[in-house]
């Protein structure tokens, strides 16, 4: 007689979370074909259907909410006891999943996670970028990473060193057919590549500059939401970008793009990596994060 395993049920948990057999797929690290064919097979042993499946959604059935309901608790006392377990480890291994956006992601990989695989061989980190925020506890991931003013409230975070500042920028190209902005109010009389945030709001640039601060809604002919696809059109010659220094530093250096108004974009908190609170973290989690403190220090120092 076939028996659900512990998979299986997290299985479950995850697809009503994510609302999506995929997406549950990509988080579990299988494919959608054998999630499926595992909540078939466990929907058989039970003698009910769990969800109902069309073509462009999936939704739990009435029973599934309430296996949903009785099963969680349960996954949840398992996990804490595994953790608990895990937390006595001496040698940090298993799996750290680690959400941000896909700068974030670039800005920590050679000094902190490359560094901590090298530490640590035994573990695993899985990045997940996406620019959407999201609920870290919820989403099934250990750790994020993003810009110390967009962190919860009610997760610690660790500073993860080095100020960052934002660049205004064009083409020569550009420059070319246009004057170059003095004051951020001039911005009101360029092209300009606005953003779209995760939560669907347009990006007002914003500067600072001797304690005064200004919020400039531009103007433009395109609207975006990634970086990369920005920064092409920037070099383009579409017209003037506003960027995190890092994204665009090698660009400048390179004569490719000009910086302008750099008087008006001041050092402000960069990114945090950022977690729950957690009675037993694995020897994992807890060397992440101790390493993450450990090279913030030195780069303060």
């Amino acid at each position: 007689m076939y028996r659900p395993g512990l998979n299986d049920l997290d299985a479950v948990i995850a697809i009503a979370r994510r609302g999506s057999f995929r997406s549950a797929a990509l988080e579990l690290g299988m494919s959608t074909t054998a999630l499926s064919n595992a909540i078939a097979k466990l929907e058989a042993s039970i003698g009910v259907r769990l969800f109902n499946r069309t073509t462009r959604s999936v939704s739990l059935t009435d029973a599934g909410r309430l296996f949903v309901e009785q099963v969680s608790p349960a996954l949840q006392a398992i996990h804490g006891a595994m953790e608990t377990v895990r937390s006595q480890q001496t040698t940090p291994s298993g799996t750290l999943r680690i959400n941000a956006f896909a700068t974030a992601a670039r800005e920590i990989l050679s000094p902190l996670v490359l560094e901590y695989l090298r530490r640590y061989p035994e573990v695993h980190i899985d990045i997940v970028t996406e620019g959407r925020l999201i609920d870290i506890v919820a989403e099934g991931f250990d750790l994020g990473v993003r810009m110390a003013g967009l962190v919860p409230t009610d997760m610690i975070s660790v500073s993860l060193g080095r100020p960052q500042r934002y660049a205004v920028v064009g083409s020569p190209d550009y420059f070319e057919r246009h004057a170059i902005p003095r004051v951020p109010p001039d911005l009101l009389n360029h092209r300009c590549i606005r953003v779209r945030l995760p939560n669907g709001a347009l990006y007002r640039w914003q500067f600072a500059k001797g304690g005064q601060a200004v919020q400039i809604d531009v103007g433009g002919p395109i609207t975006l939401d990634e970086v990369g696809v920005a920064r092409t059109a920037v070099l383009e010659g579409i017209g003037l970008g506003f960027f995190l220094e890092q994204d665009v530093r090698a660009d400048i250096e390179a004569g490719r793009l000009v910086r302008v108004l750099e008087d008006w974009t001041e050092p402000f908190d960069g990114l945090c990596l950022y977690y729950p609170g957690r009675r037993n973290p694995s020897a994992a989690f807890k060397a992440f994060v101790d390493l993450a403190r450990e090279l913030s220090a030195n780069s303060r120092s």
